[in-house]
């Protein structure tokens, strides 16, 4: 590991000064995605700035029935909390799905958004990779990528952002608030990741320098119910192949809400705007919750060995909306 400079500053605004002051800065928290990468070679910052100290470990009610979660909220605490499990129980469950527990005692809420989109090019040095070197190509498009992009891809890059965290989050419309030497702003989640492009090696829309403090969760709609589901190779933890985070509200039959939001298919989580736009006003059930899922992901451009994730992602989604209409009845198997 390459050797580097350490910071701990006490607030938030000693810490962006702290990265303004530092070349090749990096930030670091639970730091269970970055010392990773940095024992791999692929991350090699000249200063860490720990920020895992930062009076921004609370939860927090706002004005209007939301949720301010601190960027320093550990997910161990942040998937036990009261008001997550009784308000918002997709993110409890994404959150518990995510990781072992030792992972979730030490990651973070602004760690979990920010750990690198990749594949296993990526983690390889000896490899090429266009996110980690720029311009030297994506060799996972031709070679192993069962596990990889079907939506939203380019040909630079088919990686997959791993968090199941972040899923969740993009279902329930959430913000994250981030603070820099040029005072505050705030981002929806959704617009928080990036997709490949020509640039893969640009994850985010974060500036250089700015810190995330918190993400803020806002009211979930009236009646709404919401579930987090995640299909992967082994029952012990592992990255997504599909997820799916759901929030649904049913009015006399009819669905009144619907946010939908799918892990495991793209570069960043997915939000499916086509089908939430068709689910609106339809008859809560499989017919309308397959159709609608069918027609956001004619979007998709499978690989040659990752077309099994488009059925999955169909029907894994049909059965989360499904168990999520109140009343009798469940899941049924799907072709």
């Amino acid at each position: 590991m390459k050797p580097f400079a350490y910071v701990r500053p006490g607030t938030a605004a000693e810490a962006v000064a702290a990265f303004a002051a530092h070349t090749g800065a990096h930030y670091l928290a639970g730091g269970t995605n970055l010392v990773d990468l940095m024992k791999l070679g692929v991350a090699t910052p000249d200063t860490l700035i720990d920020v895992s100290r930062l009076p921004l470990d609370t939860i927090e009610g706002v004005p209007g029935g939301g949720l301010l979660v601190g960027a320093a909220v550990r997910n161990s605490d942040l998937a036990s909390d009261t008001a997550v499990r009784t308000r918002y129980f997709a993110l409890s469950q994404a959150l518990l799905a995510g990781a072992s527990g030792q992972l979730r005692n030490a990651a973070t809420t602004g760690g979990n958004l920010l750990q690198r989109t990749r594949c296993t090019y990526f983690q390889d040095i000896s490899k090429p990779c266009n996110k980690r070197a720029p311009g030297t190509g994506c060799p996972a498009r031709e070679g192993v990528h069962r596990d990889l992009a079907v939506l939203g891809h380019s040909e630079h890059c088919v990686a997959t952002h791993p968090s199941d965290m972040a899923v969740a989050l993009a279902a329930f419309d959430a913000t994250v608030h981030l603070h820099s030497t040029d005072g505050d702003r705030a981002l929806a989640v959704t617009d928080f990741h990036r997709l490949p492009g020509d640039s893969p090696q640009v994850d985010t829309e974060i500036h250089p320098g700015e810190l995330i403090t918190g993400v803020e969760l806002p009211p979930v709609p009236p009646g709404a119910r919401s579930a987090y589901r995640k299909a992967r190779d082994r029952a012990s933890y592992a990255f997504a192949l599909v997820s799916v985070a759901a929030v649904l509200a049913v009015e006399d039959g009819r669905v009144r809400h619907a946010a939908l939001a799918f892990g495991g298919l793209a570069h960043r989580p997915w939000r499916a705007r086509r089908a939430e736009s068709l689910l609106v006003g339809a008859p809560a059930g499989q017919e309308s919750f397959t159709r609608a899922a069918e027609a956001e992901l004619e979007a998709a451009r499978p690989l040659r060995d990752n077309a099994f994730k488009v059925r999955l992602a169909r029907n894994l989604a049909v059965s989360v909306l499904t168990g999520l209409v109140p009343g009798p009845g469940g899941d049924e198997e799907l072709s």
